[in-house]
């Protein structure tokens, strides 16, 4: 196969592998309303039952929002390096309608038309009623397991392992961090539950959310894919800079302030 048709279709596949990976990270739960902020003694099953609980009173509290992303895409290896970035509007209208809009693009023609602008149409499709019910964090998709617990600057937070129990491209597996006092996901390091493509041997996802007022909101979405056949690595990185919920602003100023889990 010649290299530049053999190129063309690795960006081709690699973009249909990478939207199920944005799609995977975009149906985490996002939004978590104020709670008690002495949080109860309580086991496993119970921690669990409390973030569902709070997840299915959050979906019905937030009507919409608007927000600004910006996509950047760098891949280092063979046949040499590209990057590129976009910047969108998104706009969500509870309970399924997710609409985007390109501000500005730069870099890489190749990775914005092939990749880049493919990871909306993903989101979009992962938006679906159907989507959100089998990809639910909940015990009816996933295995949870205590771990251990910890005290970051918001205060205590419980890590769980998780692993699907239902087959969906969707799903993935990994470990999760919840706030003891909102129950909501404030961290998740995960990789898809199922690697559909041959070109990638091992994608590793970060996202990392912040309390802003009374929701929990990404803040930063990193998913770093290993390349089998040409040996490189490609990095997505998707910052979050500024939501209106609701009619009211909430500003992020950059995933790169001080609002990471460790």
């Amino acid at each position: 196969m010649p290299m530049q048709r053999m190129t063309f279709d690795f960006w081709g596949r690699f973009g249909r592998w990478l939207c199920l990976v944005v799609a995977v990270s975009a149906w985490l739960p996002c939004f978590a309303q104020n709670a008690s902020s002495t949080p109860p003694a309580m086991n496993g099953d119970e921690i669990v039952a409390a973030m569902v609980a709070r997840n299915q009173a959050r979906a019905a509290a937030l009507s919409g929002y608007v927000g600004r992303r910006i996509y950047s895409l760098n891949y280092a290896g063979f046949p040499g390096n590209r990057s590129a970035q976009m910047v969108v509007e998104a706009r969500y209208g509870a309970p399924t309608t997710k609409h985007f809009k390109v501000i500005s693009e730069s870099g890489s023609k190749l990775i914005i038309d092939r990749v880049l602008k493919h990871l909306l149409s993903a989101e979009e499709e992962a938006q679906s009623a159907k989507n959100q019910r089998e990809v639910a964090l909940t015990p009816r998709n996933y295995r949870f397991e205590l771990l251990s617990q910890e005290t970051a600057k918001q205060g205590l937070l419980y890590i769980f392992r998780v692993e699907p129990k239902v087959k969906n491209k969707f799903v993935y597996r990994g470990k999760v961090w919840i706030d003891a006092s909102d129950f909501a996901v404030v961290k998740v390091e995960a990789e898809p539950a199922k690697n559909p493509s041959f070109w990638i041997s091992h994608t590793h996802i970060d996202e990392q959310y912040a309390k802003f007022g009374s929701f929990w909101l990404p803040v930063e979405n990193t998913s770093t894919s290993k390349i089998r056949v040409f040996g490189g690595t490609a990095t997505l990185r998707i910052e979050y800079l500024g939501y209106a919920l609701d009619g009211s602003a909430a500003t992020v100023e950059s995933s790169s302030n001080n609002h990471r889990t460790r």
